[in-house]
């Protein structure tokens, strides 16, 4: 089955410690869709200005992403978020956003777009969420993504999100923003009263933790040695996600912790390069070979 993925579509200039790289490809939407297109027939939402590299749109042709759905705004401006990270590379701070063409957007969905039978919301503004539900036909499955952001200034939209969703990704401190709660398993609770089945909370390097109807699943993190750059990660691990879960058989209950830990692997290689680069140079082979490291390095 195909997923739908919308969200941002980036230029993104990245500084570590090490190293400084200039409007990179990036975004919610394209990290996302890269990381579904492994598993599954992807189609993009998203918009673009003016100033959008060819060669980017060659990259999600590339992964046979479908781009129907891909508005370009010639005379419109990119979105770009510049941003730093320090040396331990999980703390960072932004240096500049500018929204260009993201500030306006109304999504509208191609034909085919409309009956997609899983659908990704990544991390972009709760409206254009609602938008795009409301042009859906039947989706089978919904996963909506946020940020401590919209809880600031969209709080009420973002409540009206969750009982329109099948599933909801944060982080931990988004998750300890919304619920006041700085137990996690509390926190958990309190989010699942707010609509979603399914809740899955990012924890970074220490994995990540699932809430269901058959309670919950701790899973690992994949361990690398040298983290270059981790923009995109938290992007890449819900595509793998709703990537793996529109190809494989069953129902989604029965495939979702699998499924997050194909998302965490994922997730692993976007962490090794700056961007998409290093995601895009990866294969599907070569996430099942480490989906069994994890699978070993987990068992007991």
């Amino acid at each position: 089955m195909s997923v739908l993925v919308v969200g941002t579509t980036a230029l993104d200039s990245i500084k570590t410690p090490s190293a400084e790289n200039p409007r990179l490809l990036g975004g919610s939407a394209s990290h996302a869709a890269i990381a579904a297109s492994f598993f599954a027939p992807t189609k993009l939402l998203g918009v673009v200005g003016g100033d959008f590299p060819a060669k980017y749109i060659k990259l999600y042709q590339k992964h046979g992403i479908e781009l129907a759905g891909l508005e370009r705004v010639k005379a419109g401006q990119t979105f770009h978020w510049s941003g730093e990270y320090e040396v331990n590379m999980n703390n960072r701070r932004t240096l500049d956003t500018v929204l260009g063409v993201i500030e306006s957007w109304s999504p509208k969905l191609p034909g085919d777009y409309k009956a997609a039978p899983y659908v990704l919301l990544a991390n972009i503004a709760p409206p254009i969420q609602h938008a795009v539900i409301d042009q859906l036909s039947r989706p089978k499955f919904i996963v909506a993504d946020t940020m401590d952001l919209w809880m600031n200034i969209m709080l009420p939209d973002l409540l009206r999100l969750l009982k329109r969703v099948d599933a909801f990704v944060l982080n931990e401190g988004e998750a300890h923003q919304l619920t006041q709660e700085d137990n996690v398993f509390s926190a958990l609770k309190k989010i699942h009263k707010l609509g979603p089945k399914y809740v899955i909370i990012k924890k970074g390097s220490h994995g990540a933790v699932l809430s269901g109807p058959k309670g919950f699943f701790i899973a690992p993190a994949y361990p690398l040695k040298k983290v270059v750059d981790p923009t995109g990660a938290g992007d890449s691990f819900v595509g793998g996600m709703i990537g793996y879960l529109a190809s494989a058989k069953g129902d989604v209950e029965k495939n979702l912790r699998r499924a997050i830990i194909h998302g965490t692997v994922t997730a692993s290689f976007c962490c090794e390069g700056f961007g998409v680069v290093a995601t895009t140079k990866a294969t599907r082979q070569a996430i099942d070979a480490r989906v069994k490291e994890l699978e070993a390095l987990a068992r007991f």
